[in-house]
Parts: C-alpha cells; sequence; structure tokens
C-alpha cells in the first residue's frame, strides 16, 4: 500500500485547491445531503427572485427577475460558493427537465433569521445557513441591494 506524504501535498497549492473544490460540490451535491425541506418557521421578511447568466468572459451576471435589472456580477474565477451551489440546482433541474435559466431562483430571509434559496422550478429549498456565516452573507447582500460580489 502507497504511503501519502503529507508534506508534498501541502506544497502542491493545486492539489490543495482541487481537494478544497471537490470538498464543497460534495457538500453542495452530495447525495446523501438531501436539501429538499420544510420551509423555516414563520414568515418571510424579504423574498428576491434572481436569474443567473453566464457570460462569455467567464463572469456571472446576477439579475432581478422581476425587473430584469443587473444586479450583481461575480467576475471571473471568483464567487465560488454561489457557482457550485448554482451548478447543483442546475444540474438537478436538467435531470428533472425543469426549466432553464429563464426561471428565477428565491433568495428568502425569513423572521427566525434565517436565509434559504429556492430552486422555483423543482421545490428544491436550500438552508444556506447550513454553509457557514461567510455564505449567508453573500446571498443576503443579494436580497437587500445589487453590487459587484469581490
Amino acid at each position: 500500500m502507497a504511503r501519502i506524504r503529507f508534506d508534498r501535498l501541502i506544497a502542491n497549492p493545486l492539489i490543495v485547491g482541487g481537494a478544497m473544490i471537490a470538498i464543497t460540490l460534495a457538500a453542495v451535491l452530495g447525495p446523501g445531503l438531501d436539501q429538499r425541506q420544510d420551509p423555516p418557521n414563520g414568515a418571510r421578511i424579504a423574498t428576491r427572485e434572481l436569474r443567473f447568466e453566464d457570460r462569455p468572459d467567464g463572469a456571472v451576471a446576477i439579475f432581478d427577475a422581476r425587473h430584469g435589472t443587473i444586479i450583481a456580477l461575480v467576475p471571473p474565477g471568483e464567487g465560488g460558493f454561489v457557482r457550485a451551489t448554482l451548478r447543483g440546482l442546475a444540474r438537478e433541474r436538467r435531470m428533472n427537465d425543469a426549466g432553464g435559466a429563464e426561471v428565477p431562483f428565491r433568495v428568502s430571509v425569513w423572521e427566525d433569521g434565517r436565509l434559504t434559496l429556492e430552486d422555483t422550478a423543482t421545490g428544491r429549498l436550500v438552508d444556506l445557513g447550513a454553509f457557514g456565516h461567510t455564505q449567508v452573507q453573500t446571498f443576503a447582500r443579494l436580497v437587500a441591494t445589487g453590487r459587484d460580489m469581490r
């Protein structure tokens, strides 16, 4: 059996970066992690329906679905959590033949303080708090205001 040399593993940032991406994708897309769940208790206190569009330069434009205006732009190579989450939801849409890019996603803030991302095409509801405070803030900014996500 081959021995893993951790000193070489840590020294190679490409391997470490790839492992981090794989762990993130496994958490978002993992078959053992069923993210269909009941809505949080209480009422929605803020909500915004969003559409996401990949740009030829690698950026992701985020639109307010109601008004059709761009509210944020994720530059190429940034916004890894947003990209991974959306890829997972888009994959589920394709597998279920449920809507395309024109069908919006809904980001909601609830009375109990939770933040959710809902795919209005499939009904999948993701509790963003499960991914940590930083990820919650990323999506909370999209509900409150539009700005670059650098």
